[in-house]
């Protein structure tokens, strides 16, 4: 690798990776792996270290600090009385994987199935298994499910509050169905959480993947913005030929800069600042980059298009014995937390406390699960601050499978200006019945005997919101993100004017550049998708190296036999 202690000079490598996120610290890893490519990172956020991100229970600190996270915010959304709801992104190593909730969650086997029926050929679920098991080191699960000897250490969560056993058996009593594993064989029910915790850690991407692999003389890590990809002059003057990109440009320390790139460019930025990378450099929609004075390398309508989320409503309820963690929120107890887990790294400072979880189909007639639970023995909001002035518990709920798309455009060409992300939330009917829906189901779940012993007054939505009417007053005033953004550079086949990337991760109608994030999912996975991104790098590694693909698994995910004509 050239120029590596000169900072002053071009750089050059084979591989150039933008965005030292999930994705591209697997990318980073992988394509560094073998020794013969160099490979440089470049990743405008800062180090990881310290015990805000690495500390498990300090979840909440991170993805508010302006110092880890972009800060975007969506446009006022019309469907919600104009709210802005916050989209955290992860502006450090590790990307989001070190600045989120740790849940692993590998999605549903009929999602990746659907992606290759709308055109993402080899991407179905016997294809990705492989991948996922590449990537794990799992220490719960049938092995012939699971991963045991990968990077990604995860593990299922202890669950010693009580309130954690309640929530299960309370499904139970309600008539679901429970796993042993949501992420193997079966992911329907109710069960155990699994966290990317690994003693007491958060096992980010950064540390199962980037830092190991920094280790070797051909991989390097560069602090700067990418501003846009370079294509070189003699294949974009002519016409019949397709731009091919040579590098990039970035900013650092005031300065432009480029990386030449031997072989490729790939963006792993995300699927807000990939896609905004992608408009900057002239691949998108025409008639937008015209208007913004950018000229167009590819016109490509589905840049930025395409862009899917989950949202999720909390469910809280008052817990009459004093057995929650409210008690561990006073400032005393945080210090003695903070000290056991520094000393240690065990204690309530080393889990996220989301313990329990579940997956159910909403109805009959629903083929696997399109409703996810996360349960937290607090009442408490995703920034830290607590909900009600005693004890309590809530559940995380929402759909899985919104019909709603939007999108992400640039505010501007300058490249420091943030772009336009519109989800447009709730912007389908289904949306405001599923989360009626969603809502009466929790409630029944929280009114089970399970919970006799331990259940108070409802906090919120409060008993006195029954009506569908004021059912969805409640949603629109109340629900938010779950900080699960994708599908904004849509992989899919050639034919299909709105995918941006092959089955391959290539960049439709330029050559030389690829993008590997949650950005190409061609529509959003079951649950968190932290792990499915990481899934997607693992395999596009191997398309970019052509080693040849994993073997597809000969297993069959388990589907509720009477799934047709019942909902339990």
């Amino acid at each position: 690798m050239n120029n590596k202690n000169n900072p002053d000079t071009e750089f050059n490598a084979d591989y150039v990776i933008v965005g030292a996120g999930s994705a591209g610290c697997v990318l980073a890893a992988r394509l560094s792996e073998n020794g013969k490519h160099s490979v440089i990172v470049l990743e405008y956020g800062g180090s990881d270290f310290g015990p805000l991100i690495q500390m498990p229970a300090a979840l909440s600190f991170p993805m508010n600090m302006a110092h880890y996270d972009w800060g975007y915010k969506s446009e006022p959304e019309v469907n919600l009385g104009g709210r802005q709801l916050v989209t955290p992104r992860g502006k450090v190593i590790g990307g989001s994987s070190s600045i989120n909730g740790m849940v692993y969650v590998r999605g549903h086997a009929r999602d990746f199935d659907h992606w290759a029926q709308s055109g993402a050929s080899g991407w179905s679920f016997a294809d990705v298994l492989p991948y996922f098991q590449r990537m794990e080191n799992s220490a719960d699960g049938d092995s012939a499910w699971r991963g045991k000897s990968g990077p990604l250490y995860v593990r299922q969560a202890e669950g010693k509050n009580p309130l954690f056993k309640a929530f299960v058996e309370a499904g139970k009593q309600a008539g679901f169905e429970t796993t042993g594993d949501y992420n193997g064989f079966k992911q329907e029910g109710f069960g155990k959480m699994e966290q990317t915790i690994w003693r007491g850690q958060r096992w980010s991407a950064a540390n199962a993947y980037l830092k190991p692999a920094l280790k070797r003389s051909n991989l390097q890590l560069l602090r700067g913005e990418c501003t846009k990809i370079i294509f070189d002059e003699e294949t974009r003057q002519q016409s019949h030929n397709k731009p091919r990109a040579c590098g990039i440009e970035f900013k650092a320390n005031g300065k432009t800069r480029k990386i030449i790139a031997n072989r490729e460019v790939i963006l792993s930025a995300s699927s807000i600042n990939s896609p905004k990378i992608l408009m900057m450099s002239g691949i998108g929609p025409g008639g937008h980059l015209g208007e913004h004075g950018i000229e167009v390398i590819a016109g490509r309508q589905g840049v930025g298009e395409n862009l899917q989320d989950h949202l999720e409503l909390y469910i809280q309820q008052e817990c009459i014995q004093p057995i929650s963690l409210y008690s561990s929120l006073n400032l005393f107890s945080k210090a003695r937390i903070g000290l056991q887990w520094l000393l240690f790294k065990s204690g309530e400072g080393a889990t996220n406390h989301f313990e329990s979880a579940a997956f159910v189909r909403s109805r009959a007639g629903i083929e696997y699960p399109d409703i996810q639970f996360h349960f937290l023995p607090v009442a408490i909001r995703y920034d830290g601050k607590a909900a009600a002035k005693s004890h309590g518990f809530q559940a995380h709920v929402g759909p899985m499978r919104s019909k709603s798309r939007g999108s992400v455009r640039l505010k501007s060409a300058n490249h420091q200006i943030s772009p336009s992300i519109s989800f447009n939330y709730m912007s389908h009917e289904e949306d405001w019945s599923d989360f009626r829906n969603c809502i009466r189901l929790t409630r029944k779940i929280f009114s089970q005997l399970a919970f006799d012993d331990l259940r108070g007054e409802e906090i919120s939505p409060g008993t006195q919101v029954q009506s569908d009417d004021e059912l969805d007053d409640y949603v629109r005033q109340h629900v938010e993100s779950a900080f699960h953004p994708c599908g904004t550079c849509k992989m899919g086949s050639h034919d299909d004017k709105m995918a941006v990337v092959d089955a391959e991760c290539r960049v439709i109608g330029v050559d030389g550049v690829r993008v590997v994030d949650s950005s190409v999912f061609p529509s959003i996975t079951n649950g968190n998708i932290n792990g499915p991104t990481i899934m997607v790098a693992e395999k596009a590694a191997d398309h970019i190296l052509n080693n040849g693909i994993l073997p597809q698994s000969m297993l069959d995910p388990w589907i509720h036999p009477n799934w047709e004509a019942h909902d339990q």
